[in-house]
């Protein structure tokens, strides 16, 4: 049975990629994209979403733009790593129209009042926090929610301690946490301990453009820039596609292993956006949330390049 599942996003190269990834599976009926302000602008982000939904002949799917700035500090996007068009300064023509009169947050709260659905959430967690605070209820109607961000052991990408999304608005995903703790509900963090080790190379995506030139050249032409950016500032040879392996811990839990914690997310000073995860149980609080540390790199290659180049693939020992 296909899950129910909202992405709420920012895309951003990555989530482009996540969102393909999904788009492709059939485990998943994505009932809906959300955006919000992260590695773009919202007005960006939405452009983009509609960008990837034309490439899939999936417009059918409805995106609606969210919160433009975090709950209480000023907006940092991340341009620097994925291009001011979000998209590794590709420029793609921009798909004109779909529009939405009602913004994300009143759709994420109208949605989980009528049914039961799923969330994975690539960006920062702005949306989710106003809409969790609008109307609290809505939590009960929340089967599971996966958060690309945070980092445990992992060191951060924007400070020494914090990853971005959760530095980005650190008040968004604090209050996300702590109303999952209130309401004895536990997010699933795909940190940096885990989506760090998820490397697209060079060697990858030739691979891909021989098993499906026209997906292959795509996804060369949005991580050429990424590759740069991972070149320049962490000497990596390929880029660290955090996204989708969100979306592929959703599709299959057996990717990656982890444990459940308590996990609270810093707001203010010198540490501000880290995921402080209390491995020991000093606090002596419930778990909120289940902390990935260990992902088969294998597996999940295999599954993404299987999912959006459509091919069945055997001897990958090569190439993975």
């Amino acid at each position: 049975m296909k899950k129910k599942v909202i992405i709420d996003c920012d895309p951003g190269i990555d989530d482009s990629l996540a969102l393909m990834l999904a788009l492709n599976s059939p485990e998943l009926d994505v009932v809906a994209i959300t955006i919000v302000c992260g590695n773009v602008p919202v007005e960006i982000g939405f452009e983009n979403a509609k960008i990837i939904l034309q490439r899939l002949h999936r417009l059918d799917i409805p995106i609606y733009q969210g919160e433009k700035a975090p709950l209480v500090r000023p907006y940092i996007s991340a341009q620097d790593t994925h291009g001011m068009d979000g998209l590794g300064e590709s420029h793609f023509a921009p798909v004109p129209g779909y529009e939405k009169k009602e913004d994300a947050v009143t759709f994420l709260v109208n949605a989980l009042k009528k049914e039961r659905l799923s969330i994975i959430a690539l960006g920062p967690m702005t949306n989710l926090a106003k809409a969790f605070s609008k109307d609290e209820t809505i939590l009960s109607q929340v089967d599971e929610i996966v958060s690309m961000g945070g980092n445990f052991r992992s060191h951060g990408n924007c400070s020494p301690v914090a990853e971005y999304n959760y530095w980005c608005d650190p008040d968004a995903a604090a209050l996300c946490y702590e109303l999952f703790a209130k309401h004895h509900k536990k997010i699933h963090m795909v940190g940096l301990d885990v989506t760090r080790k998820i490397v697209l190379t060079p060697t990858l995506v030739s691979y891909m453009k021989r098993l499906q030139p026209e997906v292959g050249s795509f996804v060369e032409s949005i991580t050429h820039f990424y590759m740069d950016f991972h070149w320049e500032y962490e000497k990596i040879i390929g880029c660290v596609i955090n996204d989708p392996l969100a979306v592929a811990y959703f599709i299959d839990r057996s990717l990656c292993q982890g444990f459940d914690a308590y996990t609270a997310i810093e707001t203010t000073g010198i540490s501000i956006g880290q995921s402080v995860v209390d491995s020991m149980h000093f606090y002596k609080k419930e778990s909120n949330s289940h902390i990935l540390t260990e992902v088969d790199q294998t597996a999940f290659m295999k599954l993404f390049l299987e999912r959006l180049t459509g091919q069945k693939l055997e001897n990958t020992g090569d190439y993975l």
